[in-house]
């Protein structure tokens, strides 16, 4: 099995994977496998068709993120800070690095907790593994080792669909309220909606993936003059090539992305909803539940997904929140570099990664965190949204390679909806 594995992820094709592979997996962190088991447990399967809709806006919205990434050689806080006054950066700088340690701080618990249902102990000093763990892979690890380890991570997630498969849905239910919801738009529903929209399109996303684009153009110029630098794609030919790469790992991404989410809502609608047991709060809670509904069995990979895919979005969130600031205040960064070649870099996954883990010692909820962080990103996602469009479009900063009429619609389509979720989020208060 593990020699499949191996041949699977070293083929050619899977080995162009990278940043849009690892952003759409990090979107299914454990703070986002709690709602969308919430949406499952609460609503059965009439929440399935939430994400045939997020999948084209992701795709288009990320798109934007890593062609910008790409072409300019800058990550997204550089761009921003070219075209737009400093209040705005520093605004959405600071707004993203909130959120991120809320977020980080609710993921960590979700995985103490989760190896507290697996093997006893406590939940705290299993927190400060994961925490320090993730901290230490981001700043010793080098780039290219680190990117094989989050494809690695990847996998992971493929628990969800397995677990899927080992309740035995009734597949004729799934496909019609997928394509033919029975829903009642009341309060409850909208906020689950909105929910469920933060959660899938959130900004670390675009930050990261606009980075870790920049990042393989530096890791590409490896040697040489200008070594360190981003080797940027000019050549119409060597930028077109980038592009098709660049659509091939966004659709298969986000589809990915997309896909696991439609399985946890599927696994826990068939089993805790079919139940009666609507009332989830956290994902390793939806992990305890499925014990005596699922099997053991179910319950361990339900677990083991939880603290995969943990480790994979930790060092997403500290690593997007330490490229933006690094970005605004022009400090080294890269996760090719030393410790020493860019403190100011680390010093920000330290903060955000330990700030996260501290948070988990304070009188603060895990859930509150996680409600507080969902709607920061949910409201800043719109303006950030909003910039990348004006930026991508441009031909200052684009060159020749502005978006076309087609991804720009897509994006202004999910900056759009993701709008009308942030005023029907503020309706339901």
């Amino acid at each position: 099995m593990v020699k499949l594995l191996r041949k699977v992820v070293e083929h050619p094709r899977v080995r162009q994977l990278g940043p849009g592979l690892i952003t759409g997996a990090a979107d299914d962190d454990p703070s986002g496998i709690a709602t969308y088991s919430q949406a499952g447990a609460q609503f059965g399967y009439s929440m399935l068709w939430s994400v045939l809709l997020t999948y084209p806006l992701m795709v288009g919205i990320q798109m934007v993120s890593a062609r910008l990434g790409c072409i300019t050689g800058r990550g997204l806080a550089a761009n921003v800070k070219a075209a737009f006054p400093r209040p705005v950066l520093y605004a959405v700088v600071g707004l993203l690095l909130l959120a991120n340690t809320f977020n980080i701080a609710a993921d960590i618990a979700a995985m103490g907790e989760a190896l507290r249902l697996l093997l006893g102990g406590s939940a705290h000093v299993y927190g400060i593994f994961f925490g320090v763990l993730c901290l230490c892979l981001q700043v010793f690890l080098r780039y290219q080792n680190y990117v094989r380890y989050l494809k690695w991570l990847t996998l992971a997630l493929l628990s969800y669909v397995a677990v899927a498969f080992m309740v035995h849905a009734p597949w004729g239910a799934v496909i019609s309220e997928s394509l033919f919801p029975h829903l009642w738009l009341d309060n409850t529903a909208i906020t689950m909606i909105v929910a469920l929209f933060g959660t899938t399109i959130s900004p670390y996303l675009f930050f990261w993936q606009a980075a870790q684009e920049m990042e393989d153009l530096r890791v590409g110029n490896a040697a040489g003059p200008a070594a360190g630098k981003p080797l940027l794609p000019h050549d119409l030919q060597a930028a077109r090539r980038h592009l098709r790469r660049i659509r091939w790992d966004t659709y298969l991404g986000m589809g990915f992305s997309n896909l696991i989410a439609f399985f946890i809502m599927l696994s826990t609608a068939a089993t805790l909803h079919a139940a009666g047991m609507t009332n989830i709060q956290t994902a390793a809670q939806a992990a305890e539940a499925l014990r005596p509904l699922g099997g053991q069995v179910t319950f361990l990979l339900f677990s083991l997904g939880i603290i995969g895919t943990g480790m994979l979005a930790v060092p997403v969130l500290a690593g997007s929140a330490a490229y933006a600031v690094s970005e605004s205040f022009e400090w080294r960064s890269g996760l090719d570099m030393k410790l020493q070649e860019a403190l100011g870099f680390y010093a920000i996954i330290a903060v955000a990664t330990l700030g996260g883990l501290l948070l988990n010692f304070t009188r603060l909820d895990p859930m509150r965190a996680l409600l507080w962080s969902a709607e920061i990103n949910g409201i800043i996602a719109v303006p950030i949204m909003a910039v990348m469009m004006l930026l991508a479009a441009r031909q200052d900063i684009m060159g020749s390679f502005v978006i076309r009429p087609r991804l720009r619609r897509l994006g202004w389509t999910a900056t759009g909806v993701m709008a009308a979720t942030v005023v029907a989020m503020v309706a339901t208060i």
